[in-house]
């Protein structure tokens, strides 16, 4: 039984780097010389993420730092103790930043109202400006594949809009850019991985305790049609990654205006689109262009 323990994870390990690898590559998010901000919230995700950069970094053909970032928001009951140790006993260059962002949120907020949307635009505001101090070129996210389906899903039935996390990104004002290292990776991978390192885990008493966030009932959804057809989660990410704007209906993404026919004779040259003339039995084979 421990054997086969052993070679689960070491499996799961290599298919982590593999993964985490295979987004760098794809979406060149490192490279020589980059000091990569990782931001660490005290989670499974973000210490999975700088748990497998680390892995990476030591065996990269190139050169990077990593600086752990963690913001302390003044959470009532947050162990402040818990991540400093952890990264030192890593030995890992690592910066602690505390704004009291939480008496802001309860603050404007009303009760029972998600607190996401402040919270979150409070937080990337501090981080820019660390960033900034820190010198840093790259901030890392430990947004993970499921993360981005969800908001995908999220945009589309809440938003009107065919729109997921990039894994890479410029900020708005140019300053930095933000990469997803962990775009390809599935969240019960990291759930088992968090397991098997024992990392410090410190739950948030804030987004975390709201159970009637979209963002949940939308991986609620997910994970029930990932149990009732297997493989269906992997399927809908593998779409992110093939986009046909010809089959959508987004004028400003494929010019539908302009598409004509050719093969008709014609007094004016190409003939417009016309529907019955279109699927009249006695047309030959046509062939549509885009001009």
């Amino acid at each position: 039984m421990e054997l086969k323990i052993e070679r689960e994870t070491h499996k799961l390990e290599k298919r982590l780097c593999r993964q985490v690898g295979q987004a760098i590559m794809d979406f060149n998010m490192i490279e020589e010389g980059d000091r990569v901000m990782v931001c660490v919230s005290g989670g499974k995700d973000s210490y999975g993420l700088l748990d497998i950069l680390l892995k990476l970094q030591a065996r990269a053909p190139i050169r990077f730092e990593l600086i752990a970032v963690n913001l302390d928001q003044k959470q009532p009951g947050f162990p402040v103790h818990i991540l400093p140790e952890y990264l030192k006993a890593l030995g890992i260059e690592f910066h602690i930043e505390t704004q009291d962002t939480y008496s802001i949120v309860k603050k404007v907020i009303a009760e029972g109202k998600t607190m996401c949307s402040l919270c979150s635009r409070l937080r990337r505001g501090i981080l820019y400006r660390v960033a900034d101090e820190l010198k840093i070129t790259k901030i890392a996210l430990g947004h993970h594949r499921d993360d981005m389906l969800q908001t995908f899903f999220l945009n589309m039935f809440f938003g009107g809009k065919l729109k997921a996390m990039p894994p890479k990104l410029v900020r708005d004002d140019g300053g930095h850019i933000v990469i997803r290292p962990l775009a390809n990776v599935a969240e019960q991978d990291l759930t088992r991985w968090a397991a098997h390192r024992q990392f410090p885990i410190i739950p948030c008493t804030l987004c975390g305790s709201q159970e009637n966030l979209q963002r949940q009932q939308i991986g609620n959804m997910l994970r029930e049609w990932e149990k009732k057809d297997p493989g269906r989660i992997k399927s809908m990410f593998t779409a992110l990654h093939n986009v046909i704007p010809s089959h959508l209906m987004d004028a400003r993404h494929h010019d539908f205006k302009n598409i004509r026919i050719t093969g008709l004779p014609s007094e004016d040259g190409d003939k417009v689109f016309d529907e019955e003339e279109f699927s009249s039995p006695n047309l030959p084979a046509l062939q549509v262009v885009t001009l």
